[in-house]
């Protein structure tokens, strides 16, 4: 068993913002603590801390028990990673070294067979044997097997990136959970999962004897799993921690109780204050023309300074105050026409029609095709014409293409936007977002400093108007994307997973921004919650089959395929 201790920490960002100021939590033995709060308040960067990834500059943590740690990165690895090197990643410090020595003795004795080469390969796999690599593989075959059906000696070499996020996400989790490490820290684990994956999450969990420590926004699992909720309150001297004792479901009402007896703190205490004030005046007055109330007066000034310095109970964070706008426009009837339409690979031939207006949800397992579906889309469909051109930062890159046969086109003035889930946008990464705005870019125009910053309040990206995009977290990120699809002017949405980094106001925000949009939109979502809002749902089945059903359906198995 482990644990972990969070003491006093605090955090300044590079441009000298506070984001964490004075953290205190202490995660029990076998605890399953979840830490929430809004986009931005630095639940990340505090894991980053816990992890030893970056240094806090004040305060300190302290843990027992051996350390497993699941980025938020995971999900979308886009680098030439194999499955051997991830793995080798989550192992223990010295498993993960020798397999970085064996994997670089095994390329010089394939490049240069010399006998220095061949003794360090010999030396390499001495090793390995040593330090429990072997031993190692084996729980990695039982990993690999679970997740992609395959052993690990045929999986091992497979590129990280060809995997789906969901895939990616569930090798990261299998080998964790199975692992030696007493404590674990998991940023966003549900993210890209489908939903029996994520009730296979919410079983793992609350069966673990492992100290968890873990950033989620599905209220499903975090309902299910949650011991205790921390949560990060922004505040303008940096986020301060609130831990409310009990699960999730009774977390909104403790929060909201607080809320109440803290402004009622804040009243008294401003009521005090000012009789303090006015007694503190009343008898500087008095003590001009009677020497006898000069002591008085000195501890009347005594009593107020220390109430001063003291200082007003806690100030509870206001909820953001996201504003979706998305207008979108008229089209052509048929927006989506699809005829025998086979994503060669992944599914079966189907035929569909999406008409002007409606909400279509896609639904099915990770790596079933739906993300290839919106992209086939978001190109513009089979032969797409110069008004199908998607709606892109740089005007002229387009998604990769999609192998398929049959034919699947858009309607007339149908202009694709679309969200993707793995999507990092490298060619926004280095500019500040007034910089991004400013600019203008494809069919997006540009807008002066106070009409961008107007646009970034209400996505409560204001603060963060000089930050670089590159910098800003996952959830901060998500919202600067559906503005950018806001002000490009798209009348088909295809959003992969859009509320899988949006913490609980900005999803309803943008809940409430779809309702509200006149166009089109088709969206790939394993939120059980945000899927509510669709009129329509295309299931992409565990048999190859595509077809429509009348409410939503989670229980699907895996596509059954050669992997």
């Amino acid at each position: 068993m482990g644990h972990l201790d969070i003491s006093d920490v605090g955090y300044v960002l590079p441009d000298g913002r506070p984001l964490l100021a004075g953290i205190d939590l202490r995660v029990g033995d076998g605890a399953k603590i979840a830490l929430v709060g809004p986009n931005g308040a630095g639940k990340t960067t505090l894991l980053r801390i816990v992890a030893g990834d970056e240094a806090p500059h004040s305060g300190k943590v302290t843990r027992s028990g051996g350390l497993g740690v699941m980025r938020q990165m995971v999900g979308r690895i886009h680098d030439d990673r194999s499955v051997r090197d991830l793995l080798a990643s989550l192992a223990s410090a010295p498993v993960a070294a020798a397999a970085v020595e064996l994997a670089a003795a095994e390329l010089q004795i394939m490049t240069v067979d010399d006998e220095p080469a061949q003794m360090r390969y010999a030396q390499a796999l001495a090793d390995w044997a040593d330090v429990g690599g072997y031993d190692a593989e084996v729980g990695w075959d039982r990993v690999t097997d679970a997740v992609l059906s395959i052993p690990f000696d045929r999986a091992q070499d497979r590129e990280v990136r060809t995997l789906s996020g969901g895939e990616q996400k569930r090798l990261v989790l299998e080998a964790l959970l199975r692992g030696p490490d007493e404590v674990l820290l998991l940023d966003e684990p549900d993210n890209y999962l489908d939903v029996p994956t994520k009730r296979w999450l919410e079983e793992q969990l609350a069966a673990s004897p492992k100290t968890v420590l873990f950033v989620s926004h599905d209220r499903e699992l975090l309902s299910r799993t949650a011991t205790k909720v921390a949560s990060l309150e922004p505040q303008v001297t940096g986020s301060t921690l609130w831990v409310h004792g009990e699960g999730f479901s009774t977390f909104g009402q403790a929060r909201a109780d607080r809320r109440s007896r803290l402004a009622e703190l804040t009243r008294r205490w401003e009521e005090e204050r000012a009789q303090l004030r006015e007694l503190v005046l009343t008898l500087k007055t008095k003590s001009a023309f009677n020497d006898g109330l000069a002591s008085r007066y000195q501890a009347a000034q005594t009593r107020l300074r220390k109430f001063e310095e003291a200082g007003p109970p806690p100030e509870m964070a206001r909820d953001q105050d996201v504003r979706v706008r998305l207008v979108g426009g008229r089209t052509a009837k048929r927006a989506v026409v699809a005829e025998n339409l086979e994503l060669t690979g992944l599914m079966r031939p189907f035929d569909l029609e999406v008409w002007f207006g409606e909400r279509v949800a896609v639904l099915g397992s990770n790596g079933s095709g739906k993300s290839h579906f919106l992209r086939l889309l978001a190109a513009g469909g089979s032969d797409p014409d110069r008004e199908h051109a998607p709606v892109t930062e740089d005007g002229t890159s387009a998604p990769e293409p999609v192998r398929h046969s049959g034919r699947v086109v858009l309607g007339s003035r149908v202009r694709p936007g679309w969200f993707a889930q793995n999507d990092t946008h490298p060619e926004l990464a280095d500019r500040t977002l007034l910089e991004i705005l400013h600019r203008g870019e494809g069919s997006r125009e540009g807008m002066g400093r106070e009409q961008a910053s107007k646009a970034l309040d209400r996505y409560e990206l204001v603060a963060a108007a000089e930050q670089r995009y590159g910098t800003l977290s996952g959830g901060q990120q998500a919202r600067m994307q559906i503005l950018l699809l806001e002000l490009g002017g798209a009348t088909l949405l295809l959003l992969d997973e859009p509320t899988d980094n949006l913490d609980l106001h900005s999803a309803e925000a943008l809940e409430r921004g779809l309702a509200a949009f006149e166009g089109t939109v088709m969206a790939v979502t394993h939120d059980r919650w945000f899927a509510r809002g669709f009129d329509r749902f295309l299931l992409f089945g565990g048999d190859g089959a595509v077809v429509e059903t009348p409410e939503p359906v989670w229980d699907v198995a895996r596509v059954d395929r050669a992997r």
